[in-house]
């Protein structure tokens, strides 16, 4: 797993799906569509989190848990692959203008200064999602996946391993 997430992102993807596009930048401006679509009418979700010892109880329009942390000034994704830890991410943020606030600050990778959000880190972490709702949706890096109301994420540093050629091979032209 690269990264998880529930609340804003799962219901923007699910509504991207629902939409018409042919081609990349088509798909891009669904993705814009469902986002201003989610941020008027952000899903709102009660739920608790236990990472280690600690129990967060919340109502949060998302959390998204990714395979290490995301580094800083850039798009979220991890420095580091190999940093060993959890990146957890709560929003807790509710208002429209909060939300699309905290979206622009992720674009631009200002979103560590985000007042509209917590981030954690753990080596594991269990998920229960409270809220009345009977069916659930998460993404699972992109992919659109129905979710149980107790989902536990853990990390296994070093489980993966990764072919790469050696430095000094160059490849030969065909």
């Amino acid at each position: 797993m690269h990264q998880f997430s529930i609340g804003m992102h799962a219901k923007m993807v699910q509504l991207r799906e629902k939409m018409d596009f042919g081609s990349r930048l088509g798909k891009m401006q669904a993705s814009v569509r469902a986002a201003w679509a989610t941020i008027k009418n952000p899903p709102a979700l009660k739920v608790s989190l236990t990472i280690g010892k600690v129990e967060i109880v919340t109502r949060t329009t998302g959390i998204g848990i990714s395979n290490n942390l995301f580094g800083e000034g850039h798009l979220p994704y991890a420095d580091n692959p190999a940093g060993g830890v959890l990146g957890i991410y709560v929003s807790v943020a509710r208002r429209r203008h909060d939300l699309a606030k905290l979206l622009l600050d992720t674009l631009r990778g200002r979103w560590r200064q985000s007042a509209h959000i917590e981030v954690h880190q753990a080596g594991k972490a269990v998920l229960k999602i409270h809220s009345p709702t009977r069916k659930f949706s998460a993404v699972l890096d992109g992919e659109l996946i129905r979710l149980e109301r107790e989902t536990t994420i853990e990390i296994h540093p070093g489980a993966l391993n990764v072919l790469v050629p050696a430095s000094n091979t160059q490849a030969k032209a065909a």
